[in-house]
C-alpha cells in the first residue's frame, strides 16, 4: 500500500501562526465570498489571539465556541468556532497539534475532504477491502476510519496511517474516559447520560480501528473492547482505600478481570457503610467481627444506588463471602492496617440452599429445540445446539478451537472442548446435527488472526468470530434463547425467559442417568473434576421415582406384609400419608420398606419380617430368594453342629421368606439378587 503524505516537519510543532501570505494561498480553492470569509475568520482569530499558545491555555468551553443545544450560526464563542478552518490548516502544515479534549468535545468535525486541499493523500482502500473480508459493511467501515484517523492525524500531526500504532489507540481510548469525568460535560453533551452513550459509539469506532489493524499485522495486541468506566464517589477513608488498592493489585496477578471488580464493588460497599454506620473508624484494623455481623444484618435493606433495588436474596452470602475472603488473605499477609486474624468463619457464612439440577422437560425441550432451529444466525443456531447436544459451558463453548470437530473411528463425531473451569482439555461424542452446524461456520471463515487464550495462552484460531471479533456469550446464547422462549411463549410474567443456556447442560446430565449411563461417562462428557459433582445426576428420574412409588402406595399396588392390609384399604390418615410421601426413600430395607410413622417411635427390634409395619414389593423377590437361600445355608449348618434352637430360628425365617414370595405371586426358584443393592425393575 502506497499513501501519498504532505511533507511531515522532522520537530514539534512551532506553536506559532502561519504567515497571512502562506494562509491566502491556501483559500485560494475556495470560492470568491469563502476566501473572504476564512481570511477575515483569521484575522478576528489571530487579534484576539496573537500568542497561539494562550488559545490553548484558554477554558474548553472557550476553545470549542459552539456548545451543546446552540446554533452554528450563534454560538457562544463565535471567534474560536469560526476559526475552525484556520486552526485544521495550523495542524495539517505541522503549526500545532490538537489535544484529545478538544477533539472530543468539538463533535463533528468534517475535515476528511479538506486533506486533498491540505496536498495529503490518504488511501483508505486496502483498510475498506480488509473491513469487508471481515464481514463490515463499506459505508460502516469508511464512516469509522474516517472519523477516528482524521482525529489520530490532528492529535499526533502524522498523516501515515501505517504509523499508527497501540498508544495512539490507548491514548484515545483514555482520553474518552477521562472526559466522561468532567463536572461541566453537560455543556458539550447535554447530560453524562448523553456523553455515555456516545462514548459507547467512539470506543465501538475505535475498537474496530483496533480489529483492522490487528488482522492487518499493523498491530500486534489483540483487540479488547473497552466499556465507559464506572463513575466511583471517592471514599472518605484514606487508609482503607490505600489498603483495597493494594488488595486489588494482589488480585490481578491470579484472578479474573470480573474477579476483581466483584471485590471492589463488595470492599466499597462496605467501607462506604462504615462511613455512615462507623464514622470514627479509620483503618481495617479497628474493624471487629461484630462490626461485619451488624453490615450483614442490615445488608438485606440497603439499595443498591445503581440500580436503586434492594439486593437479592442470594446477594447477602456472595457480599459476606467475599469480605470473608478479603479479611483472611490481608491477615494471613500480615498487612498493615489489616485485622491480624480474619474476622469471618464459615459457620457465620448464610448456608448455601442445595438444589437439584434444572433440567428441561421434555415437551418444553421439543418446543424450544424448533425455535432454536428457526434462527437466522448460524453463529448462534450452532452455539445452542453445541449446548444441548454436549452439555458444555458457555465458555468452553465460545471458546471452542475452528478444528474443534472429528471423527471417531466408526464415524461417529466427536468435539473437543477447551480447558475452561476445571483447566482440563476433553473429548466427547457430538450429535451430528450439532457438528454440522460447525461444519457450516467452517465456510464463513475467512482466515482472520489468532487470538491468544486467556487461560492457556496459546495463539488459537477460535470458531465463533465474526468482524474480525471474538462473539460474546451474551450474543451467541442469551439473546436467540430470549427470541426463541419468546417465540414458544417460555417466559415469566415480567418477560424473562425460563431456560437458560447452563439448564442444556443440567438436560444433558439428566438424559444420560436416566438411560443408564455409567457415573464415570457423565463425569467425562459434562468434565466434572468428582464423582460428588455428577452423582447429582444419577438419582432416581422422576418416572422412576413415580413407578416406584406406585409399586407400594398405588392404588393397585401388589404387597405384601404386615402393612399390607393398611394400604389395601386406607388406613392411614392424609397426614400420615404425607409423612410417607416426604420420607419414602428413607424408609427402605433390605427387603422391603419400613412404614412406621414417628409419632410411634423407633423401631425397638430388627426383625423386621415380622414386625407390623413391613411391607414389600414384587421389585425385591430376587432380594427374598437371595436371603431364603441363605437361611437355607444356615439351617444346615447349624445342623450340622447339633444348635437345634439356630434350626429352629432359621426355619421360622425361612417359612415367612416362602410366604411373603406366595403372597406377591412370585415362585421360589427365580433369579436371585447379586447384591443388596439390586431391585429388579430399578
Amino acid at each position: 500500500m502506497t499513501i501519498h503524505t504532505a511533507p511531515i516537519p522532522p520537530r514539534g510543532p512551532s506553536w506559532q501562526h502561519a504567515e497571512a501570505e502562506e494562509y491566502d494561498a491556501f483559500v485560494r480553492q475556495y470560492s470568491t465570498w469563502r476566501q473572504w470569509h476564512l481570511l477575515h475568520c483569521r484575522e478576528q482569530f489571530v487579534r484576539h489571539y496573537p500568542d497561539l499558545q494562550s488559545w490553548f491555555h484558554i477554558p474548553l468551553i472557550e476553545r470549542v465556541g459552539c456548545l451543546y443545544g446552540e446554533t452554528r450560526s450563534n454560538p457562544s464563542y463565535p471567534i474560536s468556532f469560526r476559526a475552525r478552518q484556520y486552526l485544521y490548516f495550523l495542524a495539517f502544515h505541522g503549526y500545532i497539534r490538537f489535544d484529545w479534549e478538544w477533539l472530543i468535545a468539538a463533535g463533528s468535525l468534517g475535515i476528511w475532504g479538506q486533506f486533498d486541499r491540505a496536498g495529503i493523500q490518504v488511501d483508505l482502500e486496502p483498510f475498506i477491502q480488509l473491513g469487508m473480508r471481515l464481514q463490515y459493511s463499506k459505508t460502516s467501515i469508511t464512516h469509522m476510519l474516517q472519523w477516528s484517523i482524521s482525529r489520530i492525524f490532528l492529535h499526533t500531526g502524522d498523516f501515515h496511517v501505517e504509523h499508527i500504532g497501540e498508544s495512539d489507540l490507548a491514548e484515545f481510548t483514555e482520553a474518552i474516559h477521562r472526559f466522561g469525568e468532567r463536572p461541566d460535560i453537560a455543556l458539550f453533551y447535554g447530560s453524562a447520560a448523553q456523553y455515555r452513550k456516545q462514548a459507547k459509539t467512539y470506543l465501538a469506532f475505535l475498537y474496530r480501528l483496533h480489529v483492522i489493524l490487528y488482522h492487518r499485522g499493523q498491530i500486534a495486541k489483540e483487540p479488547v473492547l473497552a466499556q465507559p468506566r464506572r463513575v466511583y464517589y471517592p471514599l472518605r477513608k484514606p487508609r482503607m482505600e490505600a489498603v483495597l488498592a493494594r488488595y486489588l493489585t494482589a488480585r490481578r496477578l491470579t484472578d479474573r478481570p470480573s474477579t476483581v471488580k466483584n471485590f471492589d464493588l463488595a470492599l466499597r460497599r462496605f467501607i462506604r457503610w462504615i462511613e455512615q454506620a462507623h464514622p470514627t473508624i479509620e483503618t481495617f484494623a479497628e474493624v471487629t467481627r461484630e462490626h461485619v455481623l451488624q453490615f450483614a444484618e442490615e445488608f438485606e435493606a440497603m439499595v443498591n444506588p445503581r440500580t436503586k433495588r434492594p439486593p437479592g436474596a442470594g446477594s447477602k452470602l456472595i457480599m459476606l463471602g467475599r469480605l470473608a475472603v478479603f479479611f483472611r488473605d490481608v491477615a494471613c499477609w500480615g498487612w498493615e492496617d489489616a485485622p491480624l486474624h480474619p474476622l469471618l468463619q464459615g459457620r457465620d457464612l448464610p448456608r448455601r440452599p442445595k438444589s437439584i439440577p434444572r433440567y428441561i422437560p421434555d415437551d418444553e425441550l421439543t418446543r424450544l429445540m424448533t425455535a432454536i432451529r428457526a434462527l437466522e444466525c448460524p453463529y448462534q443456531k450452532a452455539a445452542l445446539l453445541i449446548a444441548r447436544w454436549s452439555g458444555a459451558r458457555r465458555g468452553e463453548i465460545q471458546r471452542l478451537d475452528v478444528d474443534c470437530l472429528d471423527r471417531y473411528p466408526d464415524g461417529t463425531y466427536r468435539l473437543r472442548i477447551p480447558a475452561g473451569k476445571t483447566k482440563k482439555e476433553r473429548v466427547i461424542p457430538l450429535n451430528e446435527e450439532a457438528a454440522l452446524a460447525i461444519r457450516l461456520l467452517h465456510q464463513e471463515r475467512q482466515g482472520e488472526r489468532s487470538f491468544r487464550d486467556e487461560l492457556t495462552g496459546v495463539m488459537t484460531r477460535y470458531l465463533f468470530v465474526r468482524h474480525g471479533k471474538r462473539l460474546s456469550c451474551y450474543y451467541l446464547f442469551d439473546a436467540p434463547l430470549r427470541k426463541a422462549c419468546q417465540a414458544i411463549g417460555l417466559v415469566a410474567e415480567s418477560g424473562k425467559p425460563l431456560v437458560s443456556a447452563h439448564r442444556f447442560r443440567h438436560t444433558v446430565g439428566t438424559q444420560l442417568a436416566e438411560r443408564g449411563a455409567k457415573l464415570h461417562t457423565i463425569m467425562k462428557i459434562l468434565g466434572h473434576d468428582s464423582a460428588q459433582m455428577s452423582v447429582i445426576y444419577a438419582q432416581i428420574s422422576d418416572q422412576a421415582v413415580l413407578q416406584d412409588y406406585r409399586a407400594v402406595l398405588g392404588p393397585e399396588a401388589i404387597v405384601a406384609g404386615p402393612a399390607a392390609e393398611h394400604i389395601r384399604y386406607g388406613e392411614f390418615t392424609p397426614s400420615e400419608l404425607a409423612w410417607l410421601q416426604a420420607n419414602y426413600f428413607k424408609t427402605e430395607l433390605e427387603l422391603g420398606r419400613c412404614l412406621r410413622l414417628p409419632q410411634e417411635g423407633p423401631c425397638e427390634c430388627e426383625l423386621y419380617l415380622t414386625c407390623a409395619k413391613f411391607v414389600t414389593t414384587p421389585a425385591y423377590a430376587p432380594r427374598l430368594r437371595r436371603r431364603r437361600r441363605i437361611e437355607q445355608e444356615l439351617v444346615e449348618d447349624a445342623l450340622a453342629h447339633g444348635w437345634q434352637r439356630e434350626v429352629e430360628r432359621h426355619q421360622c425365617t425361612l417359612r415367612r421368606l416362602e410366604q411373603l414370595l406366595a403372597d406377591l405371586g412370585e415362585p421360589l426358584d427365580g433369579p436371585e439378587a447379586t447384591d443388596l443393592n439390586e431391585v429388579s425393575g430399578m
